[in-house]
């Protein structure tokens, strides 16, 4: 089911000619009511599928937006039970759209291998992405995750060679993740001849969707990753808005949510390819 639901999203989406939006946000920040009101609103402020973040206190891709926000959510108390059971609220209200869980092994190797992959499979979770996972690594998490009918998304980077890109993409699963910068997530923008350029060199590789990521903030930039990629994954900008509406004691505004929401059905009308 995980897997379908990744690939009906994506079929959905070309059918309509448009890409897909995909929106990350960090679970449990500022706190968990807010985090989870936000999580359960995404699918209908225009979110084709959603990343959510599991908080690391070294999240060593992140820039300072994401990380400021891991490090609010574990100052608020997120675990990862707690996570799951974001996730498991998500699927409830909507079976329909893919839920994958986004970060760093650590966490999951100190809560259990096993005991992650049964909760998250029974959370309805679609897929993982995990940052620091090379395809060397696969038996730590990769080839279970697979066996238990879970997505196991991998990143290419503009760094990623001919030679490299065949052996990320084999045991991948769901879509293909582009980190179309070199660098940490929110820092700067890749051109649209180098996203249509990378595009087309991961398509000679692999019949995975391609989604583009990181740099991503205004409509106009969904417009342009996405005339050429699948999807297009936006994380910073919406995380930012709730750092924006925090009172000097670190609680959000009571219309923090609402104005999350509208920051992504304003890039949601960036998707329609013309």
């Amino acid at each position: 089911m995980a897997l379908d639901r990744i690939e009906s999203c994506f079929s959905t989406c070309q059918a309509d000619n448009r890409a897909a939006l995909g929106i990350f946000i960090s679970a449990g920040d500022p706190d968990l009511t807010t985090s989870t009101e936000l999580l359960l609103g995404l699918p209908d402020a225009g979110a084709d599928f959603v990343e959510l973040g599991m908080p690391f206190s070294d999240p060593m891709a992140d820039g300072p937006v994401i990380q400021a926000a891991s490090l609010r959510a574990i100052k608020a108390g997120i675990t990862m039970d707690k996570v799951l059971n974001m996730a498991s609220q998500f699927r409830a209200k909507h079976p329909d759209v893919p839920l994958i869980l986004m970060g760093y092994f650590n966490p999951i190797y100190i809560y259990g291998v096993e005991r992650f992959l049964n909760a998250a499979t029974a959370a309805g979770v679609d897929g993982l992405i995990m940052v620091d996972l090379p395809p060397e690594e696969d038996n730590e998490l990769c080839v279970q995750a697979t066996k238990k009918g879970l997505a196991f998304i991998r990143l290419v980077t503009p760094t990623t060679d001919a030679k490299r890109i065949p052996v990320v993409v084999k045991t991948a699963s769901g879509f293909i993740y582009y980190v179309s910068i070199t660098g940490i997530t929110g820092s700067g923008r890749a051109s649209e001849d180098s996203i249509a350029s990378a595009m087309a060199h991961i398509r000679s590789f692999t019949d995975l969707p391609a989604v583009v990521g990181f740099g991503i903030k205004h409509p106009d930039h969904v417009r342009e990753a996405g005339a050429h990629a699948d999807g297009v994954v936006v994380g910073s900008a919406v995380v930012s808005v709730i750092a924006d509406n925090l009172s000097d004691d670190g609680m959000a505004a009571p219309d923090t949510v609402e104005k999350a929401l509208a920051v992504i059905r304003e890039l949601n009308t960036g998707t329609p390819r013309i």
